[in-house]
């Protein structure tokens, strides 16, 4: 495990990081380096070194601290310096609006993470307001330097034969050997609750409604006393967040009112909603909702399995296409524009390591022998929620376990090597960069700061100790 020195970004709006930088306040600091006018303290590395060290043991690598660890941390906080100074020179901006939807996803997420805003909050000892005026602008020079990165990576491509040459540079007793591996795709089917279920909970929906509007009584109560939503303790606060962050039927009743109006009744995947939008700033609202669900367990199964079965015997029995099938009927919004395929969300590719399917879709799997195969309906629980749904899946591709080759793993020999030609196109860029910006070390730098794994377990050095042996 080592820094890659030009990938190495200001972490500090992940959840460690955040915590690590309040909590590291107080740790005297001394002048290292400058870049142009920008000045890089002792405990700024050290807080990098730190916020690595943590996200890699929750990695379950274990990275010790050394010398050389800490010289590297220097080295690519310097090479984020001159970036923001390139981007200064090329007129590269982002913009207040892609600056606070960014930090509303990332609030959002850390809330998410930590449990409970108020969870959040006691984490680092600030509001959540706080929070996002104390680390905006260094997430603004993170997105400037991320974009540096990206407008560079663009001018790398790689051409069939570099691949190629790529690959035979390999000794074919280094090459690896890839596991068994599967593509698939599926069509999902919620099962309709049954009418009076829904009527039930429509009717108690209507009834808390009318309790607010007609009868006085306070929204957020009604929502801490009744809703079945996550954010029922918070009053049925949803922060404010971009209109496309929303399911369909929810943000386009939201986006109709004006601030302090309650919706109609309001029906989508989730259940029966009451929503009062609060504030609006341009496409982004923050809203209170009384979320009322339908009562799981009095859904029609059937209806799902038997719709199921029909879609599996038009695919096997009158050629219908499966892809054309998902696009018109699966209810999985994040397959169905793919015709149902499925991407591991860890790669961002279209092949699953067998080993690495959730045990559910593993047992699926099994039963499919030859590619073209469509399993039975099964239960399956929708992503994002605890939804009970059904689905077929179909065995696109099958790729038995085999070493490496050209013929059968071109795509991801491809990735591995443009990264190799990317980062050595970054290496040379960064080395030019930094001729023309004034850079000065307060501190004396060893020729190499990168660091190597037998290095890892050095003393630390003497000028530079780890956080808190001062």
């Amino acid at each position: 495990m080592k820094f890659t020195r030009y990938l190495i970004l200001a972490t500090l709006f992940t959840l460690i990081g955040f915590s690590s930088a309040f909590a590291q306040k107080q740790v005297s600091d001394r002048i290292v380096a400058i870049v142009n006018d920008n000045i890089i303290l002792k405990s700024d590395v050290d807080q990098e070194v730190a916020q690595f060290m943590q996200q890699s043991e929750m990695q379950n690598q274990n990275v010790s601290f050394s010398e050389d660890l800490w010289y590297s941390a220097l080295e690519s906080m310097i090479d984020n310096y001159a970036m923001l100074e390139s981007a200064k020179l090329d007129s590269i901006v982002v913009s207040d609006d892609m600056v606070n939807r960014q930090m509303d996803q990332r609030i959002r997420q850390m809330v998410q993470e930590a449990g409970s805003e108020q969870a959040l909050e006691e984490a680092f000892g600030q509001s959540i307001v706080q929070i996002r005026a104390e680390y905006r602008e260094q997430f603004r020079e993170q997105m400037i330097a991320q974009e540096v990165q990206r407008e560079q990576m663009m001018n790398v491509d790689i051409t069939r034969p570099e691949v190629r040459e790529f690959f035979e540079s390999i000794p074919s007793e280094q090459l690896p050997t890839i596991p068994e591996q599967v593509g698939l795709s599926h069509i999902v089917i919620s099962p309709p609750a049954l009418e009076d279920a829904r009527n039930e909970a429509r009717d108690k929906a209507q009834a808390l409604r009318d309790s607010v509007t007609t009868y006085g009584k306070d929204f957020e109560e009604m929502a801490r006393q009744y809703s079945d939503g996550a954010n029922a303790a918070r009053g049925g606060l949803l922060p404010m967040m971009p209109l496309s962050d929303l399911v369909a039927n929810y943000s386009a009743a939201a986006a109709a009112l004006d601030p302090g109006e309650i919706s109609q009744v309001v029906e989508t995947q989730f259940g029966f909603h009451v929503i009062r939008l609060n504030q609006r700033s341009g496409d982004n609202i923050e809203t209170n909702h009384i979320l009322i669900q339908v009562d799981e367990g009095s859904v029609d199964e059937d209806f799902a399995v038997n719709k199921l079965e029909a879609l599996r015997d038009s695919v096997i029995n009158k050629d219908v296409p499966f892809r054309d099938l998902a696009r018109r009927h699966s209810e999985d919004d994040q397959t169905r524009s793919r015709g149902g395929r499925l991407v591991n969300t860890q790669t961002q590719e279209r092949l699953f390591t067998i080993d690495d399917l959730e045990p559910s879709l593993y047992r699926t799997v099994l039963l499919l022998e030859e590619e073209g195969d469509i399993s039975e309906p099964r239960p399956y629980t929708m992503q994002g929620s605890d939804k009970q749904a059904y689905r077929i899946v179909r065995l696109d591709r099958h790729i038995p376990e085999h070493v490496a080759n050209l013929d059968d793993d071109y795509e991801q020999i491809r990735e591995i090597a443009l990264q190799q030609k990317q980062m050595e196109h970054m290496e040379n860029w960064l080395s030019k960069l930094r001729e023309r910006v004034y850079i000065e070390y307060k501190i004396d730098v060893p020729d190499d700061a990168a660091p190597t794994q037998d290095m890892m377990d050095m003393p630390p050095p003497e000028e530079t100790p780890p956080v808190g042996t001062e």
